[in-house]
């Protein structure tokens, strides 16, 4: 009778270099692809970066450096804004989504809210409260001021893997370290305002009484250019600029972006960058065009983030801080 060899699986410990978790793996864990039971994040020895000191203007986009002094260059902006949401009430966001959203918390959600703790330990930023809401636009935003919240919809971490969905986290927290918070909820407010179900509400009258014209378009024109800071802070969290690549893919491509090759992505957008640095009517039509929307093109981002790697920036923060 042939006997059956049984052959012995060696087991080991491996921390997660993410959030801390204690992790039995085999031998051979690196070509299966182990992940942490925690954080979902993937298993490596390699180190994970924790930021003592991060001071915003370590990393804040000059765009936004500049945006924001010209916001804050508008006589009486900041009053203004604190009475808009004074009169407003940040309780309402909190009632809103606690009433219409999963909240995440250890026991719900946990891998979400062990996300949360890494991108927010890693920057150096109180833990906030954060939500999933079910919406078919891949968006996520922070609202708030002294207790912000972050919320995810739910068709964008749907799409996304662990790494990305850690990426969209991480700006979100980027927010709150670089303290865009009030001048974000305002910005979200005069939207949400200039939305025709709620523009017969009291508050679009409340907001054009408090904030000129001139106010209302530089605070969207500064939250544009703030995006680009907090891609750099998700950087800082994920340490991998191709994370923030792909999701950007994901965001112009949706779920099918599994067919698209990313190595052509990247050359899409360093074509887009080098268009936009050489011609003058590519320039004007982007900045036309883009000056509509909430956020900067997904394709631009890519190529800042590019930019700022590629600059040798990034790995000089990693290595100073």
């Amino acid at each position: 009778m042939e006997e059956k060899s049984t052959e012995i699986t060696k087991t080991f410990f491996v921390r997660c270099r993410y959030c801390g978790q204690k992790n039995q793996v085999r031998e051979d864990y690196k070509n299966n692809q182990a992940i942490c039971g925690r954080c979902r994040l993937p298993l490596s020895n390699e180190p994970h970066k924790k930021f003592a000191n991060l001071s915003k203007h370590d990393y804040i986009h000059p765009l936004d450096s500049r945006a924001l002094a010209a916001l804050r260059a508008i006589p009486g902006i900041d009053s203004a804004l604190k009475k808009l949401l004074e009169i407003t009430g940040e309780s309402a966001i909190r009632v809103l989504f606690t009433a219409s959203a999963i909240k995440v918390t250890p026991k719900q959600c946990p891998d979400l809210y062990a996300k949360l703790q890494v991108a927010c330990t890693t920057l150096g930023v109180p833990m906030p409260e954060l939500f999933i809401q079910q919406n078919p636009v891949a968006n996520a935003f922070t609202g708030g001021v002294e207790k912000p919240i972050i919320v995810l919809h739910s068709s964008l971490i749907e799409r996304l893997n662990d790494e990305e969905v850690l990426a969209v986290i991480a700006h979100e927290v980027g927010h709150i370290h670089a303290e865009h918070v009030l001048y974000l909820t305002a910005a979200q407010l005069i939207m949400a305002a200039a939305q025709i179900p709620l523009a017969s509400l009291p508050i679009a009258g409340i907001i054009k009484e408090l904030l000129t014209a001139a106010m209302r378009g530089a605070l969207l024109a500064w939250m544009r250019r703030a995006e680009l800071s907090c891609d750099r802070a998700a950087l800082l969290v994920t340490q991998n600029p191709h994370v923030i690549g792909r999701t950007m893919m994901k965001l112009c491509g949706g779920t099918f972006a599994s067919k698209v090759d990313y190595d052509l992505f990247l050359e899409q957008a360093r074509e887009f960058q080098k268009n936009y640095d050489e011609k003058w009517l590519d320039k004007f039509w982007a900045d036309v065009i883009n000056a509509g929307l909430t956020h900067p093109f997904p394709v631009w981002r890519v190529s800042e983030i590019l930019k700022w790697t590629e600059s040798g920036e990034y790995e000089r923060l990693l290595k100073t801080k």
